[in-house]
């Protein structure tokens, strides 16, 4: 006998299923059964909730919103840096690309542009930041399927980038390190010989991880016609990132709509065929190496010069004019107290970001707190096709879909 719980009727009264599972037990019975919201194949607190026959999923119906923070309606009680911090929790294997996507759109509000060295800085980060939440991605979808080694060579990798970011930002998960208008300091004298030393080491590594995954039988046979999303549903459903172009849709933002001088780089956008689960590890694992091309391209030729925009009035003057002049003093506690005076208006602004299209809408009256902000968060977007995908699958398939669409759930929650 398995006991399992449906959704509250009308009356708010939670309903008991009971389903006798044994030899007097009808063929073919239905039954609930709850994945999630604790269960390390969901990848967070994600809850689905799944109608079974048999083994076979009939009715796949996600349940979001454990994580949620109001982190929309925090935004529009703080003044325009002070969210910074919270970006960092949106998509937390990504910290850095969240921050500069927020900082553009906030920017774009302004009408700033950062100076060349200031967008080689952040383009840096945001490729390491891409390559580190894909590296997990792999990793998890591979431990998901059996693959326990994987996960271990990938995970050591992105530690190397934890180290990097350390030095750059001084912190290895929650960077908050972009301002709106710039970052909090320079690139360190010994980041470019360390970025080109984990380069390197990761070339090899990555090919290892193909070599042991992409031919491998087990692998395959989980993967291959499993999930398989088709181009027109992942264009219907809103779907972005690895898991719209491994659908075959050639969209990425980098290239459709540049920023941070992404036209200047030489780079190719991986694309699928069929759309299904093992498509979205090969564009993944793909995307890793084009991340590697454009790295050892910025780093090469990264410009000199200031990282910030320059406007006195919205600017924060630097430390030692704050302690010797009281008009920087003043300076300093107007923009820390009320924030940057932004004009009215509206904006919205989507960077690539590793889980896919990651939007800000900033609704101005004018001052230092906007007035709206609403997030586009790719994981949830992507997620909503799961009720359309799921229905036919095995009961094993899901573990193997739901770790190749790659999501994180502080972003899809918000």
């Amino acid at each position: 006998m398995i006991k399992t719980w449906n959704q509250p009727d009308a009356a708010g009264q939670w309903a008991e299923h009971v389903s006798q599972q044994g030899a007097d037990a009808p063929s073919g019975d239905r039954f609930i059964l709850n994945m999630g919201p604790s269960h390390p194949s969901t990848h967070g607190v994600l809850r689905l909730v799944l109608e079974l026959d048999g083994e076979v999923v009939v009715k796949a119906t996600p349940d979001v919103g454990y994580l949620h923070r109001g982190d929309e309606k925090i935004a529009e009680n703080m003044t325009y840096n002070q969210f910074v911090p919270y970006t960092d929790r949106l998509d937390y294997l990504a910290p850095l690309a969240n921050n500069v996507a927020y900082a553009l759109a906030v920017e774009k509000l302004m009408g700033w542009e950062l100076p060349p060295r200031g967008q080689a800085i952040r383009l840096i980060g945001c490729e390491l930041a891409r390559i580190s939440s894909h590296l997990l991605g792999v990793g998890c979808f591979a431990m998901d399927c059996g693959a326990m080694t994987v996960f271990l060579y990938t995970f050591t990798e992105r530690e190397k980038i934890y180290d990097l970011m350390e030095m750059l930002t001084g912190a290895r998960l929650t960077t908050s390190y972009t301002r709106v208008g710039g970052m909090t300091r320079d690139l360190p004298a010994n980041f470019i010989p360390a970025v080109k030393s984990f380069l390197e080491g990761l070339a090899p590594r990555v090919d290892e991880v193909d070599s042991l995954l992409s031919r491998n039988r087990i692998f395959v046979d989980r993967t291959k016609d499993i999930g398989v999303m088709s181009r027109e549903d992942a264009i219907d459903f809103g779907i972005t990132g690895p898991n719209l172009r491994a659908s075959g849709v050639e969209f990425d933002l980098r290239k459709r709509h540049p920023y941070l001088g992404y036209e200047k780089f030489d780079f190719d956008v991986p694309v699928g065929s069929v759309g299904d689960s093992y498509d979205r590890y090969l564009c993944r694992l793909q995307e890793i190496r084009e991340s590697m091309k454009i790295l050892r391209q910025a780093i090469e030729k990264i410009p000199g010069g200031p990282i910030c925009v320059t406007d006195k009035k919205n600017i924060l003057p630097n430390k030692p004019s704050v302690l010797s002049d009281m008009e920087s003093l003043i300076q300093q506690f107007m923009l820390v107290t009320e924030g940057i005076k932004a004009p009215p208006g509206e904006i919205y602004f989507g960077a690539e970001n590793p889980k896919g299209e990651l939007g800000f809408y900033i609704y101005s009256l004018g001052g230092g707190v906007p007035h709206r902000l609403k997030i586009r968060a790719p994981s949830f977007v992507n997620l909503s096709i799961l009720p359309k995908l799921l229905p036919g699958c095995m009961l094993s398939d899901v573990t193997a879909i739901l770790g190749s669409f790659d999501f994180v759930m502080g972003e899809c929650d918000r």
